[in-house]
């Protein structure tokens, strides 16, 4: 069962201001070790993701497990603070626009030296708002997470679960809660007959339904949904992406959609931002990114989607797990899995590591990598045997030719290889067409 067809997008309620502003997000989280837990190095969950998000409009973040969309997401909620970078929220008019102006004048070091900024960021930036500011923001951005289960309260009564934000909030009281409750439990697809269940006695998707009223019971103007269909039969997916979208309609919600699923995204987003390992791949309009998806992560998303009618077929087959997200690949981050990949995406020392380590003996027998910097490197081996094979290695089959042909020099010196690469600077995103962006090197 599919979910009911959406009006064009023209239809839909739309306006010229972006509610939520998110500028060059970090979001890492320190590796510690040894007893001192000193701090050793750090995941790159979010590493530099900006986009905008109209109101009553969907935002659709896709990628692969593990690519940081739903750490990005807690960081618009507000439930995880960012390393750098801000998520701006409640911008009306050209406020989005203002904001470029005041941060294209400030450099990271002294983002919030303008007066002008600091005011802005006070009013709008979320990790900065405090009194009233916040309260707004808490109101008005609410979460769905993905397991339904593990959000609500086991000991809490539905009636407490749903009305716990209007008390918070001083809403209602008495008589005025729980018919409020009503109200929301059957806007969601439930009724008065379920206000005295535990979260247990629910199935799957009427838990989803309790998680999505509550977010609802503060009439928030942002929404961010977290896989909150994956849990969840076919049928019953079909049955919320529909509620959702009656919702949406209702209310004007804005709703930043997180998903690895490409059939539901195209159902429900009018802009899709594509991410992987940290960083945005391809953004654009929900039409262009399924109709000419021009980035090769994009390409083969598309193709491994059973579910998507025309699928794009990639050059070949996506082999190999996403990188390390504490030691991203160099240029382009999705170089080391790419069909199509070139001398100029961004090979690197990392890469020969990579190699090594999925080579037992090679690994066994090195001993050291004097690095001079992301893309020159010494590799000491146990023996000169060891050091030749990495060499033959290197100009052998076994790796991409693109690898090959980006080495820029290749010295065995005994029982040691010098390694180096063209070095070459991280793969902005560049405009494909009419909002549409791709950080690909190929044109």
């Amino acid at each position: 069962m599919k979910p009911t067809t959406n009006p064009t997008r023209a239809e839909r309620p739309t306006a010229p201001d972006a509610i939520l502003a998110v500028r060059d997000l970090h979001k890492h989280f320190p590796i510690k070790e040894g007893v001192l837990q000193r701090v050793a190095g750090h995941i790159r969950a979010v590493d530099g993701v900006s986009f905008d998000l109209m109101r009553g409009q969907t935002l659709g973040l896709v990628g692969e497990s593990g690519c940081g969309k739903t750490t990005l997401g807690r960081c618009v909620a507000g439930l995880t603070e960012p390393t750098s970078g801000g998520v701006y929220f409640g911008l009306n008019g050209n406020e989005s626009e203002i904001l470029d102006h005041l941060l294209s004048e400030s450099t990271p070091a002294d983002e919030l030296a303008s007066p002008a900024l600091e005011d802005f960021a006070s009013r709008h930036r979320v990790d900065r708002m405090s009194g009233d500011e916040w309260r707004h923001y808490r109101r008005n951005c609410q979460m769905v997470f993905q397991e339904s289960f593990a959000s609500l309260n086991p000991r809490q009564l539905v009636k407490d679960i749903v009305g716990r934000p209007l008390r918070v909030h001083k809403e209602a009281s008495g008589e005025e809660l729980t018919s409020r409750v009503i109200d929301l439990l059957e806007q969601v697809g439930l009724g008065r007959q379920h206000l005295y269940r535990y979260p247990h006695q629910f199935s799957g998707g009427q838990r989803q339904r309790i998680s999505i009223a509550r977010a609802l019971a503060l009439d928030p103007q942002l929404v961010v949904l977290d896989e909150p269909t994956s849990a969840l039969d076919v049928s019953v997916q079909a049955q919320i992406l529909n509620l959702l979208h009656e919702l949406q309609q209702e209310r004007r919600l804005a709703y930043l959609f997180i998903t690895h699923d490409l059939s539901v995204v195209r159902h429900m987003a009018d802009h899709i931002v594509v991410m992987y390992l940290g960083r945005v791949a391809e953004t654009g309009p929900t039409d262009a990114i399924f109709d000419r998806p021009e980035h090769p992560y994009t390409e083969a998303l598309l193709a491994s989607s059973p579910d998507v009618d025309e699928a794009v077929e990639p050059l070949r087959t996506l082999e190999g797990v996403v990188p390390d997200p504490a030691r991203p690949p160099q240029g382009c981050r999705f170089h080391t899995r790419c069909p199509v990949a070139t001398p100029k995406c961004g090979w690197e020392v990392d890469d020969v590591v990579r190699m090594l380590e999925d080579s037992e003996g090679l690994f066994e027998s090195l001993t050291d990598v004097a690095r001079a910097n992301a893309f020159d490197a010494w590799f000491g081996f146990d023996d000169e045997a060891a050091a030749a094979g990495l060499a033959a290695t290197l100009q052998g089959d076994a790796i991409p030719a693109a690898m090959t042909a980006a080495l820029d020099d290749l010295t065995v010196d005994g029982s040691r290889v010098r390694v180096r690469f063209s070095p070459v600077e991280e793969v902005g995103l560049t405009v494909r067409g009419p909002d549409h962006s791709a950080a690909c090197v190929l044109g």
